[in-house]
């Protein structure tokens, strides 16, 4: 399996991005999807998952009401759309898979993907 994160840049604060994560390997409809991000000096945190069946969605409480992941198994790809982006959104978003649970926990992770960058201007 391999993931393959895009959508990051450069963007003042209040504006939107999407962040796409790409698929590649079998059964992609079997996996958990989620988004961990980074910001400078921190560590790795959970942002957002979505389950298998695309049902349920789990927030971060610093995101709740501002992004929204979803999923499009056709095409094998997650999303995370992200609204009235802040200053602390400012880090490298990271895609991630699971084959069980609610993927909240960097322990939950079986595949990650590299980084996209999100700078966020004020």
């Amino acid at each position: 399996v391999q993931l393959q994160a895009s959508g990051g840049g450069l963007v003042q604060a209040g504006g939107s991005l999407r962040l796409s994560c790409v698929f590649s390997g079998r059964t992609f409809s079997k996996y958990v999807m989620g988004w961990f991000r980074q910001a400078p000096g921190k560590e790795r945190v959970f942002v957002a998952s979505i389950s298998s069946s695309g049902a349920s969605t789990y927030y971060a409480d610093s995101v709740q009401g501002r992004f929204t992941i979803s999923r499009d198994d056709a095409k094998k790809t997650v999303h995370l759309q992200i609204d009235n982006l802040k200053s602390e959104d400012t880090a490298v978003y990271f895609c991630a898979s699971a084959l069980f649970g609610r993927l909240q926990r960097l322990g939950d992770v079986l595949y990650w993907g590299h980084g996209t960058l999100v700078t966020v201007s004020s």
